[in-house]
């Protein structure tokens, strides 16, 4: 995502409205420098005013160090608590998305039960979704997202975020069954028929709801038939003609089926 999408957009006008200090926030870049991050003791309003004029000047860097900075000052501060969700959401912007987390996560183990705790485990969810790879790569930061986004449906049911949550569970899931689906498919082209089959198995089982499921059914009908079990070939086949009956992939079922197994179909 870059740092003028929908999702960034949001959150800058969450945050605006959680701790007002200025006029509003800007999506405009503004130039800093080091100097406005090296230590000089301040009182902690100037010290966080001069971090939020930063943010809204969308000097994202110089904002997220004066934001530790305001915690690292003032430890035992309110404002303290306010930099640090402010420096995890100035991490976020600037897709650093590490620093992002452990800020966030930083936030949640000192103030669990603060109203913004909510935002804090969204923070942290879409720092994960945003490090989502293609399937090609590993699907460890993919399965992370997916804990984190489950996690805010878990114990914020009603809470907007939860609402974003679960239109997000459901493309990390096509995510993760495109990868077992790639997975299945490398098996099925070497002939590891049995390995391939448990692949796609998991897609019908776990990720039955995604757009890979038909096809998963037609690899099983597929692999079943490779592996001389024409009953189980036509057991999966018969569940994709329910479950899909106009689709490409019963087509090619039913002709495989008629080709590899006439007596099996229609019987």
């Amino acid at each position: 995502m870059t740092a003028r999408s929908p999702h960034k957009i949001a959150l800058i006008a969450a945050v605006c409205a959680m701790v007002p200090l200025t006029a509003g926030c800007s999506m405009f870049s503004g130039k800093g420098g080091d100097r406005d991050t090296a230590y000089v003791a301040r009182d902690v309003e100037s010290l966080y005013a001069a971090a939020k004029d930063r943010l809204d000047r969308g000097d994202i860097r110089v904002a997220a160090a004066l934001f530790d900075e305001v915690e690292r000052q003032h430890p035992y501060s309110p404002w303290a608590r306010r930099a640090q969700l402010m420096s995890a959401f100035s991490y976020y912007l600037m897709q650093d998305y590490t620093k992002a987390i452990d800020s966030a996560q930083r936030f949640l183990s000192i103030h669990p039960g603060n109203k913004d705790a909510p935002y804090a485990y969204y923070l942290i969810a879409l720092s994960y979704y945003e490090q989502i790879s293609d399937v090609d790569r590993d699907q460890s930061i993919t399965q992370q997202a997916l804990t984190a986004l489950t996690d805010i449906q878990r114990r914020y049911p009603n809470s907007e975020y939860a609402a974003d949550a679960r239109l997000k569970v459901d493309l990390v899931y096509d995510h993760l069954a495109g990868k077992e689906m790639q997975i299945g498919r490398f098996y099925e082209k070497t002939g590891q028929w049995l390995a391939a089959q448990m692949r796609f198995q998991n897609v019908v089982e776990t990720y039955q709801t995604t757009s890979h499921a038909a096809e998963a059914l037609y690899r099983l009908t597929e692999t079943s038939l490779a592996l001389g079990l024409p009953d189980e070939a036509k057991k999966y086949a018969a569940v994709l003609g329910a479950n899909y009956p106009g689709s490409e992939w019963y087509e090619k079922a039913f002709a495989l089926m008629q080709k590899e197994a006439p007596t099996q179909v229609g019987a």
